[in-house]
């Protein structure tokens, strides 16, 4: 299955809205000005999970809203979404800057923790149970969530994403129209090089780091598949875990087009690759909040 799109892609993927999104104004400090968008389910659980979810480049935080199909799973489920969105860079994440890729720096990475304190307090969220997920741009986003805030986030999801840090210093804007596109092509580095990218984020933590899922299609040429390869070096080695298994065929729950990379064996990290599928993997929600723990 092979899904193209333009830009560090929108997904051609489309589930039916719940309904209209609520923008929220006034939730904190936010130095870039992105924009919030929520999606209270009607009956909300006790103590609410919360997932993050990102767009891509080009996209908006309704056209993510109805790409995937997780509005249906968190009114079934009662968790809530929030719907960042950004207006610069031809409405791509700025992961490249210094302030995103800073724990407590500036940046959209700032204006997005406001978001999740916000959420957190106004429904009695659990803290314990905070997400974040993204395709193309907004899986590069979700690394660097991950990355500078490893105390907020459980868990995280890319979908053909890059590494945390992949762009840092980069002069050019991180869009497809950026002179800079070394890291999209698959910017190779050993896995302590990029550990130490997430451990320079935020010095001095010990605490836990967030779990990971990363997927990407093996006919991307737009993010190359070496991107994906790049997050597994970078996670196993932040998180400690090895390559313990990989699984194909009917085997694998994103498709039997895919195979899946597991390291450890305690659900801390996980890839899947896919033959024939191109920008973006297409988000599989009952894989994804399985690997949240969020599944009913």
């Amino acid at each position: 299955m092979k899904v193209s799109t333009c830009l560090y892609g929108l997904s051609a993927l489309a589930a039916p809205a719940m309904g209209a999104l609520q923008q929220v104004t006034g939730f904190g400090t936010n130095p870039t000005n992105v924009q919030m968008f929520i999606s209270v389910p009607a009956k909300v659980a006790t103590n609410p999970a919360i997932i993050v979810a990102l767009h891509p480049c080009g996209g908006t935080a309704q056209q993510w809203y109805s790409g995937t199909k997780l509005p249906s799973f968190s009114e079934s489920q009662g968790f809530i979404l929030i719907y960042p969105q950004t207006t610069k860079y031809s409405n791509c994440w700025d992961v490249n800057n210094a302030g995103s890729l800073t724990h407590g720096g500036a940046g959209d990475a700032l204006g997005i923790i406001s978001m999740v304190n916000y959420t957190l307090q106004k429904y009695n969220g659990d803290k314990s149970k905070v997400f974040v997920m993204g395709g193309s741009s907004g899986a590069m986003m979700a690394n660097v969530m991950a990355g500078s805030y490893p105390d907020v986030f459980e868990a995280g999801a890319a979908y053909s994403g890059v590494a945390f840090a992949c762009f840092a210093g980069s002069k050019s804007d991180p869009t497809p129209f950026g002179a800079n596109q070394t890291c999209a092509q698959g910017l190779s580095h050993t896995p302590e090089q990029w550990a130490s990218f997430v451990q320079n984020a935020y010095p001095g933590y010990t605490g836990k780091r967030p779990r990971f899922l990363v997927a990407h299609g093996l006919a991307d040429s737009l993010v190359r598949p070496q991107a994906g390869y790049e997050q597994l070096k970078q996670w196993s080695a932040v998180l400690g875990v090895k390559n313990t298994k990989n699984l194909t065929g009917s085997a694998v729950e994103e498709g039997s087009q895919y195979t899946q990379l597991v390291y450890g064996d305690d659900n801390k990290l996980v890839g899947y690759f896919g033959q024939g599928v191109g920008h973006i993997a297409p988000v599989v929600e009952k894989v994804l909040l399985k690997f949240f723990g969020l599944s009913t």
